[in-house]
């Protein structure tokens, strides 16, 4: 079987030594990543892939967003070095690194528009990677269609990243999230808010044929399908202060056949339960085997061979194997088959 890893991690040399400098490179989420020898080293990511056989990687960019290190042109720069740094890789590691999807300065939308437009054109990007929120705005905001707008002209998927730190609280009474819930629990939300704002913001008709892979097996969507579905059917019934009942009526489809047209992937820390619940939900034709590399306790092979374990332990087809380890993600990045 051949095996397409659509989302996992890593940074470009040039890239990893220029961030160093930065304030955003050892805080939070970036501490982490300063743990992780395989997302900056190649030897040592190479020797975590070659564990197993006929295994290439979509790489993209690690967190934190570029804009969370530094605003207008330096966020520019790094995703200019970032870019064409995975763009080298790919040329030169081919049987490795299958393809990338470039990172963008979504601070400022119109550089971040030119800057996709440039990794499809020049470099070969097979999609872009966008975060839940620019640095605690919504996607939905009109400055950023743009962005997704070049990225259905080209046929590219975006690749829906979860983002939230400590400085959003979990209560309203207190000044920061404990005990690192803003990851645990505070990530699935940002993904599930994140599609539900492009979908009722008429982002997802407006652009029909915009495809968005939403991390983590689409979060909260599946195990929520109740909420999503039926629940949104009423949406209106539980506000009185503005109408609702127009979105609903603006809408050309109903809610949950929006969450239904999003790609999922199977990076689930190893969770055989989401995974059934996700691919229950989206179906074989929408879900791309992904581990999420490097980040587990082995520092790589981890949860690769855990969704692997998973994935081969389950009772699918031959055919519905193929989609999920390889063919769909050919399709959607527009690969050699």
């Amino acid at each position: 079987m051949q095996y397409i890893d659509a989302f996992n991690h890593f940074f470009p040399k040039a890239l990893w030594e220029r961030i160093q400098s930065l304030e955003g490179a050892g805080k939070d989420i970036g501490k982490r990543m300063q743990g992780v020898p395989c997302i900056y080293d190649l030897d040592t990511r190479f020797r975590v892939m070659d564990e197993f056989e006929n295994y290439t990687q979509i790489i993209s960019l690690g967190m934190p967003p570029l804009e969370a290190m530094g605003d207008g042109q330096t966020a520019l720069d790094l995703a200019r070095i970032g870019n064409d740094g995975q763009a080298e890789l790919v040329s030169k590691y081919p049987d490795r690194f299958a393809g990338f999807v470039a990172a963008l300065p979504m601070d400022t939308p119109e550089a971040a528009a030119r800057e996709a437009e440039r990794s499809f054109t020049e470099l070969g990007a097979n999609g872009v990677q966008i975060h839940s929120n620019v640095n605690g705005a919504p996607l939905d905001e009109e400055r950023f269609f743009q962005i997704f707008e070049v990225c259905a002209k080209h046929g590219k998927p975006v690749l829906l990243h979860p983002s939230r730190n400590a400085s959003m609280p979990d209560y309203a009474t207190e000044t920061k999230s404990k005990y690192e819930i803003w990851w645990t629990f505070g990530w699935p939300y940002e993904t599930s808010a994140a599609m539900a704002r492009l979908v009722f913001s008429g982002f997802m008709d407006r652009l029909p044929e915009l495809k968005v892979v939403a991390h983590h097996m689409g979060a909260m969507v599946p195990f929520f399908e109740g909420r999503v579905g039926p629940g949104w059917d009423q949406l209106g019934k539980r506000t009185s202060d503005e109408d609702l009942t127009l979105v609903l009526k603006r809408l050309k489809k109903r809610p949950l056949d929006y969450f239904k047209d999003f790609y999922a992937d199977t990076a689930v820390f190893g969770s055989k339960a989401a995974t059934l619940c996700g691919l229950e939900f989206y179906g074989s034709d929408r879900v791309l085997f992904a581990s999420d590399s490097p980040f587990d306790p082995e520092k790589g092979p981890g949860y690769i061979r855990d969704t692997l374990r998973i994935l081969n332990s389950l009772d699918l087809s031959k055919e519905d194997m193929e989609k999920i380890c390889f063919r769909n993600a050919e399709a959607l990045f527009g690969l050699k088959g």
